[in-house]
């Protein structure tokens, strides 16, 4: 299998309250919601960076299209590591995050790899790693 991610899909419980976090709080650019006119349809699709996307898609949905029900839900299952430029940097997108109502799980602070990293939950639970890692800094 050749390595071809282009979509990341967030199962949510409220799709409107999860569009307007990473939207309105985050400030990820979208369409907003699409999909509406189908039942199990209505999905978000957001632009992270060239070839990636993000989708936010009802738990419920995904668990009808793909016939899984009953998951007992774990944030520690996977995160989502943001790499940033500087330690400064890292500290004001996790002051972004609590702003638009995500929950500080674990604040910025030297890790001990030598790099700068914090935690946050978004509204739905699902994990955010904000990081500076000067050996893995992101191409601007």
């Amino acid at each position: 299998m050749k390595a071809r991610i282009t979509v990341l899909t967030l199962g949510v419980d409220d799709l409107e309250r999860a569009v307007s976090f990473y939207r309105d709080g985050l400030g990820f650019s979208t369409d907003g919601i699409i999909g509406k006119e189908f039942e199990h349809g209505a999905v978000a699709f957001f632009d992270l960076q060239a070839g990636l996307k993000l989708a936010l898609w009802p738990r419920d949905s995904i668990a009808r299209d793909s016939g899984i029900s009953g998951i007992v839900r774990s944030s520690t299952e996977m995160t989502l590591g943001h790499n940033v430029s500087s330690k400064e940097e890292v500290d004001a997108v996790m002051k972004q995050a609590e702003s638009a109502g995500a929950s500080i799980v674990k604040p910025a602070q030297a890790t001990f790899w030598g790099g700068h990293a914090g935690y946050f939950q978004d509204p739905d639970g699902h994990l955010w790693e904000v990081v500076w890692n000067p050996q893995l800094l992101p191409q601007d």
